[in-house]
Parts: C-alpha cells; structure tokens; sequence
C-alpha cells in the first residue's frame, strides 16, 4: 500500500515585482502553511519522502510544514504537467510521498488519479494549500495508474483555521 500527500503550495505573495519562480508566501500562506504541518501530524499523515517544486513559495510551504524529511527539490515540478508529476511519482521510494506543486497541473492530477472525488465542494478548484491524501493498492510507484486512488482526505486551510 502506497499513500500520495498531493498539496498544492500556500498563498504567496504578489505585492514585490519578482519572476513567478522566486515568488514567497504572503502571511495567510506562512500561517496556512504552518496549519497544514499540524494537520499532517494531527492525522498522521506523515510522509517518507517529500517531492518539491523548486520555486519560492513551494519550497518555503514545506519548510512551515515542520516536518522531518529531508526536502527533495524537483525542479521538474515547477508548473509541470500532470503526466511529467505522474512520471516523477513513478520515480518515487518512499511509502508515503507527499508531492508539493502548483495549478492546474496538481488540481488535473488529484481527479486523474482518485477512483471517487472526495466530496468537497473546492476539489475541482484546489485552491491554495488544498492537500489531498489518496491511497494506492501498489508495491511500486510505477505502478500507479489514473482512476486507481482511494481519497482518504482532502483539506483546505481555511477549515483549519
């Protein structure tokens, strides 16, 4: 058994004029960001590995998760497409990955991935800090297939709040 942490990264920060990669958190993405770790601890949905875009706001959003795991940055990940996210999960060794990226690309995959949407009304959206855990009945990353994860939960920040 497998489990997939697919989050997308917090609220950053539009006020300073920087190329979209170096983009922060804004303070609601920091204390979300922070919310989402005690979620993760809460639930004990705590990965094995973490997979991260190389932007800013990607890489800070998993440095508030508080987490213990040694950050993999994936530069691939910036912006990526669901089927390159597909290709670097297949890459993946951990038991429990979570996989930090943007939208569309991380909202397209979410639904390409689980058998059932969970029932909430942003799944679709996956707005800020939307994190979706989803379990696979694999031994092996690379076999991951769409329509084949069961949601086991899926949480916005602001129900944490």
């Amino acid at each position: 058994m497998k489990r997939l942490i697919l989050m997308r990264h917090a609220k950053s920060d539009w006020s300073q004029d920087l190329d979209d990669h170096d983009r922060p958190l804004n303070a609601r993405g920091q204390s979300s960001a922070q919310a989402l770790g005690q979620w993760l601890r809460d639930t004990g949905h705590l990965p094995d590995q973490i997979l991260c875009s190389s932007a800013a706001r990607t890489q800070e959003t998993c440095a508030l998760l508080q987490l213990e795991n040694a950050l993999q940055p994936e530069p691939e990940l910036y912006l990526a497409a669901p089927h390159d996210m597909l290709r670097i999960l297949h890459g993946a060794q951990g038991d429990r990955v979570l996989m930090l990226g943007h939208n569309p690309g991380i909202a397209m995959l979410a639904e390409h991935l689980v058998e059932t949407a969970p029932e909430h009304a942003r799944f679709r959206d996956y707005p800020t800090g939307a994190t979706l855990v989803v379990a696979f009945n694999i031994a092996d990353w690379k076999d991951t297939k769409p329509g084949t994860g069961r949601a086991l939960d899926f949480v916005v920040p602001r129900e944490l709040a």
